[in-house]
């Protein structure tokens, strides 16, 4: 299992600033940084690439879905977009050596609604997603569902809802993204839903129910890494804390999670180490 961070836990939004964090990250002895595509613009795919390449650190990505591409859209205009962004954001991540990309990324994030999702919005995520699994194929890319909670999203709250949208895309490079921070939220319990996912896992957030270090709350780890060892997990976790406001989406952060970015790493990395080889999941 590879150790990572996601950017937010140092930046409130990635740009050519935030480059110098693949070297701290690097230092700290992680195995990859996430870092958020939400802002296309500002990802300098060459500077980034050229980065990690120089460092030997790896890449995972990850976006959420706005009103302007919310591919659950009644407007096809809109669905379009979505599809559309999606596949930009597979190409930034192929283009930096990423093989990851997931997310928020079947419906609206914070989506203004009152109704529960119809069919219809089903069957637009399904046909939309279908065609940007089929292009990311082309390039090497797997896509991830993540479930989040209910404040969230109104489409995907559960490993079970993000498992119907997977069978409905019907492609094999279509996974799930779990994080501890929604399941504590919606799930019954961490280990069968971890257990669920099972071979379709290729990306897991760990962090806290209050979002903060692993192994300072209520999160049955014990559970979770029971469930990672039984289906021989070898994919992607990172560490998810976000430290600020962002201008691209609610982190909602409204108090310290950590000392700092620093102290969020080595104490919840050395957390899940210990985790990790309580239950042979060490390479």
């Amino acid at each position: 299992m590879k150790i990572g961070i996601h950017a937010y836990a140092y930046c409130s939004q990635w740009s050519n600033e935030s480059l110098d964090l693949i070297n701290r990250i690097k230092d700290l002895g992680l195995d990859f940084i996430e870092i958020p595509l939400m802002v296309l613009e500002d990802f300098d795919v060459n500077a980034v690439s050229k980065r990690l390449s120089k460092v030997g650190l790896d890449v995972v990505t990850s976006t959420i879905l706005d009103e302007k591409t919310d591919i659950t859209s009644d407007k096809p205009e809109i669905r379009a977009n979505g599809v559309e962004y999606l596949k930009s954001c597979t190409k930034a991540t192929h283009d930096v050596g990423g093989t990851s990309l997931s997310g928020v990324i079947y419906s609206q994030h914070t989506k203004a609604t009152r109704d529960r999702p119809t069919e219809q919005t089903w069957k637009f995520s399904a046909e939309c997603l279908k065609e940007v699994a089929q292009y990311a194929k082309t390039l090497g890319v797997t896509i991830g569902l993540e479930p989040v909670n209910r404040y969230e999203t109104y489409l995907i709250n559960t490993c079970e809802q993000a498992l119907k949208l997977i069978d409905m895309i019907d492609e094999d490079n279509m996974k799930i993204h779990l994080d501890t921070y929604h399941m504590n939220i919606e799930e019954k319990s961490f280990y069968e839903s971890t257990k669920l996912a099972g071979d379709k896992l290729i990306h897991y957030h760990l962090c806290e129910n209050d979002r903060g270090i692993p192994g300072t709350g209520l999160v049955d780890w014990d559970g979770i890494f029971k469930a990672l060892a039984e289906i021989n997990y070898r994919g992607y976790a990172a560490l998810e804390s976000f430290v600020d406001m962002t201008n691209n989406m609610n982190t909602w952060v409204w108090r310290q999670l950590a000392l700092s970015g620093d102290v969020l790493i080595k104490e919840g990395a050395t957390f899940i180490r210990i985790m990790q080889e309580k239950y042979g999941l060490i390479e």
